[in-house]
């Protein structure tokens, strides 16, 4: 079963089946299929890149007292996979030991296969005697009529004259030729990618791209029906022992289960008296439960109110405070904005319980937010403001664009607070469906490796959070204060 998975490149498959094996290999006497299993095993660790394992297993298969071809083809295949590592001259003696075998040379496929590795090795280091193997293998490949063997060797010629193209081209045509003739896909597709990479007719490049893909497609739909079929009939067997084994042990059952009526009903009293203990206590531990949760719904709900006073009215106020400070209030317009912001504050102090919003209920967002940034525009302290109104906020969720007043009047209250800046830019862009703010002021910055996230950056990156956005900030004592918010529209 390993075998026929692995004819079709079903490797996972096939090591799982074979490794199944292996707990019963003690109880074999025949070497030779103790060695059939590693090898199988190899092959797949080999076909899968696992050279680690799959040396483990060549090199158990070759210890093994078996039929001297088999040792030799154990030894083979170790040595290919050092080609695979570039390890070409530990391959080399490995091949060259191998063709002076008698057993090797009276075979004339296995023997123009080990000639052509030992040219391709010796090609691979440069050595002017590849040659003279690959033009050895050659004929007896065409001797014993190798269509396979021709394949590999004019393949491995059409890389050997690479520096002429001319030359290199007849190789490749004849390789994929051969390959075709033997029916080997896999190789067959290698020789048609050499030819499409190495041609300069832009027409025969398309002609052969295209075949590379329909015989690429071909073979694929073809191994992968021969997967799934093999799969089905393996399932299909199991499922059958399965249903004969719950037959088997279905009268069993039977048998058992006059037996078990008895002790049911012992056994349903006990559960009864136990279930009823049961709800008594589920009942005083739920109650218990309620209570807890009672109180701390009541402490959650008290610190949310008072985290929502923090965050949002207290900033409000300051920025009420800061508009005082910097307006001359005997100005009639002056006059009625702060009356309209005490109002506002008054409005959702009373309401705070009820979660509104008046931000946004009764004016534009865009309108509110430069309204906002401009209360901080004073004589010391210059603003400005870009691209603010490239970003569609009537189609953003009001919770994202409340998050984002908030974090910026937080930004700004910071600024006013802590950075002593004369100069701050804010700037908003849209990149795909993200959002992004860059917020930058020039005042004393903090030192980011001594940065300690208090209230107002703490406050930043919970709102940020909530709205599944990210934030980075950037500050040097000194240097001024940079915050890159980024959140999705």
């Amino acid at each position: 079963m390993a075998e026929i998975q692995q004819n079709h490149e079903d490797f996972i498959g096939s090591t799982k089946t074979a490794t199944e094996v292996i707990p019963y290999l003690n109880k074999i006497e025949d070497p030779n299929y103790i060695w059939n299993i590693y090898s199988v095993l190899g092959r797949n660790y080999y076909y899968t890149y696992n050279y680690q394992n799959a040396i483990y297993y060549y090199s158990k298969a070759f210890i093994l007292k078996t039929d001297r071809i088999n040792v030799l083809e154990a030894k083979n295949n170790i040595a290919t996979i050092y080609i695979k590592q570039h390890k070409y001259n530990k391959a080399l003696q490995i091949f060259l030991s191998i063709s002076k075998e008698k057993i090797v040379q009276q075979n004339q496929i296995y023997y123009s296969k080990i000639l052509d590795y030992i040219g391709y090795c010796y090609f691979k280091l440069n050595d002017s005697k590849a040659l003279s193997f690959f033009q050895k293998s050659l004929q007896i490949s065409i001797q014993s009529k190798n269509e396979d063997g021709l394949g590999k060797t004019y393949y491995n010629l059409a890389q050997y004259y690479h520096n002429n193209r001319t030359l290199s081209m007849m190789y490749a045509k004849l390789s994929y030729k051969n390959y075709t003739l033997s029916g080997n896909a896999n190789n067959r597709l290698l020789a048609l990618k050499f030819i499409i990479e190495n041609t300069n007719s832009a027409t025969e490049t398309k002609e052969k791209a295209l075949l590379y893909i329909k015989e690429n497609h071909s073979i694929y739909a073809f191994r992968q029906k021969a997967k799934n079929q093999f799969a089905k009939m393996k399932y299909d067997s199991k499922r059958e022992k399965e249903e004969n084994l719950k037959l088997r042990t279905q009268k069993i059952k039977n048998e058992l289960q006059l037996e078990k009526q008895e002790s049911k009903n012992i056994i349903s009293y006990i559960i009864i008296i136990l279930a009823s203990w049961l709800i008594v206590f589920v009942y005083y531990y739920l109650t218990a439960r309620n209570n807890r949760q009672k109180i701390e719904a009541t402490y959650q709900s008290e610190t949310r109110i008072s985290k929502k006073l923090h965050d949002e009215l207290a900033n409000d106020i300051y920025h009420t405070l800061a508009f005082v400070e910097n307006r001359n209030l005997s100005n009639e317009e002056n006059r009625s904005h702060l009356l309209k912001k005490l109002e506002d504050i008054y409005s959702r102090t009373r309401d705070v319980s009820k979660e509104n919003n008046p931000i946004l209920s009764s004016q534009n967002f865009i309108i509110s937010l430069k309204e906002l940034i401009s209360g901080f525009n004073t004589s010391k302290t210059n603003l400005l403001i870009n691209r603010l109104d490239e970003i569609s906020w009537d189609q953003m969720d009001e919770i994202k664009k409340i998050s984002v007043y908030r974090i910026i009047q937080e930004l700004l209250v910071n600024m006013k607070k802590h950075s002593d800046a004369s100069l701050v830019a804010i700037t908003f862009k849209k990149r795909n469906n993200t959002v992004i703010i860059n917020y930058t002021d020039n005042g004393k910055g903090i030192d980011s490796n001594k940065m300690v996230h208090k209230n107002g950056l703490h406050n930043i990156e919970n709102r940020i959070r909530a709205i599944k956005g990210e934030v980075e900030i950037l500050s040097d004592f000194g240097k001024g204060f940079k915050v890159i918010i980024k959140f999705p529209v």
